[in-house]
């Protein structure tokens, strides 16, 4: 049996999901599911709902820019609630609420009435009017379409090496995509040094293109999606760099039992 089959969705193809902040354990907010969204979800490592009101998908974070990415998937004992545990992205605390709040459950029973108790952590119309002149920049789900293509090419999904660059490179193998990678990466480096000497800086733009393209192409052949690599960026948002590595070199240091 398909392990979607084994929920029991509503009468609309629906189920209730519940989503929970992996590292404190707060309860952030209340959502639900069809089988696209839930199917996304477990694909792209990222929380993907669906709206009621609006009758289609909504990647949490897609005007917020606060984006959730899953820890785990986990289904009830009665199989019809589904709970996500979470890292919640782009601010620090995070924001799930719309409201600009950590959490959607801010409202606290006291003496016959509703309580706000938690603070607002950034004025919602802020948080959309800065995630809109974001996406503004951007051609819509460009990365998307792309590596949903790189995809196609996929060995396992029919892709040509005969009649297909990105297949021929799949075809051979890791050791084919990883040179070109590294040989785009130079070329990057080249034509930044050029411009440091006059030379037209747009070069660095079509070196910097070819570098992501066959960076996709290995992200296709891990299983993994631009998507993941995107709320990576988002979770080190606001993080020193300086941090983030010194972080990493106890990591390392504990992971070598030192």
């Amino acid at each position: 049996m398909n392990w979607l089959d084994e929920i029991k969705w509503d009468a609309q193809g629906l189920v209730p999901v519940i989503a929970q902040e992996a590292a404190t354990g707060d309860v952030l907010m209340f959502a639900w599911m069809n089988r696209d969204a839930l199917q996304a979800t477990a694909q792209t490592g990222r929380a993907v709902y669906f709206s009621r009101s609006r009758g289609k998908l909504w990647f949490k974070g897609e005007e917020s820019g606060h984006v959730q990415t899953v820890q785990e998937i986990r289904l009830d004992c009665d199989q019809d609630v589904i709970l996500l545990k979470v890292s919640q992205l782009g601010h620090t605390p995070g924001i799930a609420c719309h409201t600009g709040r950590h959490s959607c459950f801010f409202n606290v029973y006291d003496k016959g009435q509703w309580q706000a108790r938690d603070p607002v952590l950034k004025d919602p119309q802020t948080i959309y009017k800065e995630a809109a002149m974001t996406a503004s920049l951007l051609p819509p789900d460009t990365l998307a379409r792309l590596a949903q293509v790189i995809e196609s090419r996929l060995p396992q999904n029919g892709g040509d090496p005969d009649t297909s660059y990105v297949a021929r490179l799949l075809h051979r193998g890791p050791d084919a995509f990883l040179k070109k990678i590294g040989e785009e990466a130079t070329e990057v480096v080249m034509a930044a040094k050029d411009a440091d000497h006059g030379a037209d800086t747009t070069k660095i733009v079509a070196e910097m293109a070819d570098l992501w393209f066959h960076c996709l192409i290995a992200l296709a052949h891990y299983g993994l999606s631009p998507e993941q690599v995107l709320a990576e960026l988002e979770r080190r948002a606001g993080t020193s760099g300086i941090e983030e590595k010194a972080l990493r070199k106890v990591l390392a240091r504990e992971g070598a039992g030192l």
